[in-house]
Parts: C-alpha cells; sequence; structure tokens
C-alpha cells in the first residue's frame, strides 16, 4: 500500500473511531460500536446501520480486506508445516521417506531418531519395539492403527483426522475423507488444508469449487505447505499475475522448494525477478536444503 493510500486509512480509522460510520453516533456509555470485520476500518452501532451503510462502504471494504489477506499470505514463513522431529528438535526432511509416522501416539520422527530407538531397543534386549516418543507398542495391522486414529480422534489430535482422512482417500471413500481433512483443517492441520483444495479442484467428495480450492490452498501456503505455495505460483502465473506468482515462488525457493527456484531461474530472464531477488532465493534455498 502506497504511503497516500496509507495516510489516508488512517485519517478514515481516526474519523470513525469512536463513531458509528453510518448514523455518526458516538460510541459512549451503553452504546458499543463493532468494526466491519473485513476491513477493520469503519464501526457501527448496530446491524441495521452497517447493512445501510454497506452499498457506499462495499467496494473500499472489498479492497482493504484483500490488501489485508494479501499481507499474510505474502509474508514469509517462519518454517515448513512438517516442523521439527520432536525428538532431535531438527527440522524434518522435506522427503518423506525420510519420516516415519507413528500410529500411536500421531508423531512425525525423522528415519534417523527411529532406526537410532531401534538399535537401543535391541541392546536392551527388548523383544517388543516401543515407540521413540510415547513408549507405547505401535499398532501394526490395519484394524489396530484405524483403532489407534480413532482413540486419537476422541481428543481431537488433527494429525489423526489428516491420517484417517488419508486412509479413506486412498480407498476411495472420498466423501469420508472430505469430512475428516475439514475437521482436521478445523483443528489447525495444514496438510489438510491442502488435501481439501485437491479434493474441491477435483470434485472428490464435494461438488467442484475452485473458489474453496484455492481459499485452502492458500491457507496451506500460509501455513508452510511448500506444494500449495508452489501451485498458488502456477495458478498465478498461468493467469498473468506474474508479479504475484514470482512472490509465490520466491517464498517456496527460500523454504527450499526445487521446482519454485527451477522455474526463477527460467523467468529470471524477463525481468519479473530482480537480480537481488534472485540471489537471496539460492542463498535460502541452499540453507534450507543443508
Amino acid at each position: 500500500m502506497s504511503a497516500v493510500a496509507e495516510e489516508k486509512v488512517q485519517k478514515q480509522s481516526d474519523a470513525t473511531e469512536d463513531s458509528c460510520a453510518s448514523c455518526g453516533i458516538a460510541g459512549v456509555d451503553d452504546i458499543k460500536l463493532k468494526g466491519c470485520t473485513g476491513c477493520h476500518l469503519v464501526k457501527y452501532c448496530g446491524v441495521k446501520c452497517q447493512r445501510d451503510h454497506r452499498p457506499q462502504h462495499k467496494k473500499e471494504c472489498k479492497k482493504r480486506a484483500a490488501e489485508l489477506r494479501d499481507e499474510i499470505l505474502f509474508k514469509q514463513p517462519e518454517s515448513r508445516c512438517e516442523g521439527d522431529c520432536p525428538i532431535c528438535c531438527l527440522p524434518l526432511p522435506m522427503d518423506f521417506e525420510k519420516v516415519t509416522a507413528m500410529a500411536c501416539c500421531c508423531k512425525i520422527i525423522c528415519n534417523g531418531c527411529d532406526v537410532a530407538n531401534k538399535i537401543h531397543e535391541i541392546r536392551d534386549g527388548n523383544l517388543k519395539e516401543n515407540c521413540a516418543f510415547c513408549r507405547q507398542t505401535p499398532p501394526l495391522t490395519d484394524e489396530e492403527i484405524e483403532a489407534s486414529y480413532l482413540k486419537r480422534m476422541e481428543v481431537n489430535d488433527p494429525v489423526a483426522f489428516c491420517q484417517m482422512g488419508k486412509l479413506r482417500y486412498e480407498e476411495g471413500n472420498y466423501s469420508d475423507a472430505f469430512d475428516y481433512s475439514s475437521k482436521a483443517a478445523e483443528l489447525g492441520d495444514i496438510v489438510s488444508h491442502y488435501n481439501l483444495s485437491i479434493m474441491c479442484r477435483k470434485a472428490q467428495g464435494v461438488e467442484k469449487d475452485m473458489k474453496k480450492s484455492i481459499f485452502h490452498l492458500e491457507e496451506a501456503a500460509i501455513g508452510g505447505e511448500l506444494n500449495a505455495r508452489a501451485n498458488l505460483g502456477c495458478t498465478e502465473w498461468k493467469s498473468g499475475r506474474y508479479e504475484r506468482a514470482v512472490k509465490h515462488y520466491l517464498i517456496a525457493a527460500k523454504m527450499g522448494d526445487d521446482g519454485s527456484l527451477k522455474n526463477l531461474k527460467e523467468i529470471y530472464g524477463t525481468g519479473y525477478v530482480s537480480k537481488e531477488d534472485f540471489a537471496a532465493a539460492l542463498r535460502e534455498h541452499q540453507a534450507a536444503v543443508d
């Protein structure tokens, strides 16, 4: 947002801070004003005033809401959604083959800690392998694994809902997969937002809805899901919104995504990527993958 626009917003915010944007009544004593949840620029004394003021406020509200959304969307996440291994506290590898999902406690640990735990168990002469995190015997059969997920779901474990959604999706039961993934996303699971974006786009378990698909992609990208961020970059590029696409690619590349870095190399000659931004992406990508 430009300095002039910011000054305008600030003046409007100050002018309406203690008065209804529609009728002008001051928010004093027993009169409580509620702010517009879309733009946070104006306040109203009631639903009627908000409804009456909507026609003249709608355009500015949508514009400001989009600006606020972009501020969140294009902020560099502190880390990838996978997070750290709960045992060694190091970032989990991006390669899913290098991590192990424990069905007993729904924790995801790196293969290094998993192997180290197995060696420790063998040296101690334990006949049964225990989980490196919760120290319980992990379930082995499909029935035991599902029962473990159901038990974790009783305490609203988002990973359990996500894993159950994946199982149902692999079975072709898209309706249940969508329901489980929706609950997981509601509980804050980032991967489930990405899975929901796919189901909304392919009409699996729900009617095709590209608007919801993009919403879930954005939520996943905000949470540090690299595939979602890269897909948003591709979507924006195909739509001709090149500057937005480059922003997505830069964020993903800095977090270690090889595909996004490759796209930036191809785009570099077009002038959409500055030399400084490209150099920063190269440095941070290397740091992320090391």
